[in-house]
């Protein structure tokens, strides 16, 4: 009649209760059920879906998940490996969360104040990210698709930049996109665009000039700024936390210019800087 729940249990290293729930979830449904007694028998030539199963399981997949793998065997080799990319981009979550925590308790990042010198640099609108509208409530972004958005800008500015022979001379930037007032016009609607990608660039005369003709190349002047540096991706807490800091640490006599704010990308992390400007309003 084949193997006892019991036996197949003992073969497969599965107790009866798995086995039950796998049952009554479609999963090595036994060869045949006895209507009298209920009792379950089972092939031996199960114990090899039962080992596939177990192996599925043991890696974390989830029944319906695995189900699906045993019924399409085709599919299973897709569907371990989109399991198997989510856990990677879990753990990588994970890990960035523990580095970020493990620098916070260590100690808050500070907020400096330097001179930044003046830069030539490479701009472009930023594709446009949705905003995120709650009724009473300030309009918020998705700031990991903010950040892979600038990083594709970036990229496509480094690229340019390299095909006409200028170098790259520092970490990228996003600004708010108001520099003109066309541009502000438009960041207030949801169309944008709401940001703007800057590379600063080392380059010849002639070469700026190729460049102009299929970029915005802009000078960044010279500017004194306040600045602090959060650890790991961007997110809501850390935009409203550097805000935070950048208002209440200000020097005496200067005010942070909120519309020169820009936010620096570094590998670790992201840095919001803001000019400092004099209460008098000498700029200079």
């Amino acid at each position: 009649m084949g193997l006892s729940i019991k036996d197949f249990s003992e073969m497969s290293e599965l107790s009866p209760q798995t086995l039950r729930f796998y049952h009554s979830e479609g999963l090595l449904v036994p060869a045949i059920v006895d209507e009298d007694t209920g009792y379950r028998y089972y092939d031996f030539e199960q114990v090899q879906e039962a080992l596939l199963v177990s192996a599925l399981r043991g890696a974390g997949m989830s029944v319906k998940d695995v189900r699906r793998a045993v019924e399409a065997p085709d599919t299973a080799a897709g569907l371990l490996h989109e399991y198997t990319e989510g856990l990677r981009r879990q753990r990588e979550a994970e890990d960035e969360a523990i580095t970020t925590a493990r620098s916070l308790l260590t100690s808050w990042p500070e907020v400096r104040r330097r001179e930044v010198p003046e830069m030539t640099v490479l701009s472009t609108e930023v594709a446009v990210v949705a905003v995120e509208k709650h009724r009473g409530q300030p309009d918020q972004y998705d700031w990991d698709e903010v950040a892979a958005a600038v990083r594709a800008a970036v990229a496509e500015l480094s690229a340019l930049a390299e095909e006409h022979g200028a170098a790259v001379a520092g970490a990228p930037w996003f600004t708010w996109a108001g520099e003109t007032h066309e541009q502000r016009q438009r960041a207030l609607t949801p169309e944008g665009p709401h940001w703007l990608a800057k590379v600063p660039v080392t380059a010849e005369a002639r070469q700026l000039a190729a460049l102009a003709e299929r970029v915005d190349v802009q000078t960044f002047e010279a500017r004194e700024e306040l600045a602090i540096h959060l650890p790991g991706r961007a997110t809501m807490p850390k935009h409203a936390t550097a805000q935070l800091r950048l208002v209440t640490e200000v020097p005496e006599g200067l005010f942070p210019d909120a519309s020169t704010q820009r936010h620096i990308l570094h590998e670790d992390g992201t840095e919001t800087a803001v000019r400092l400007s004099p209460l008098s309003g000498d700029h200079t």
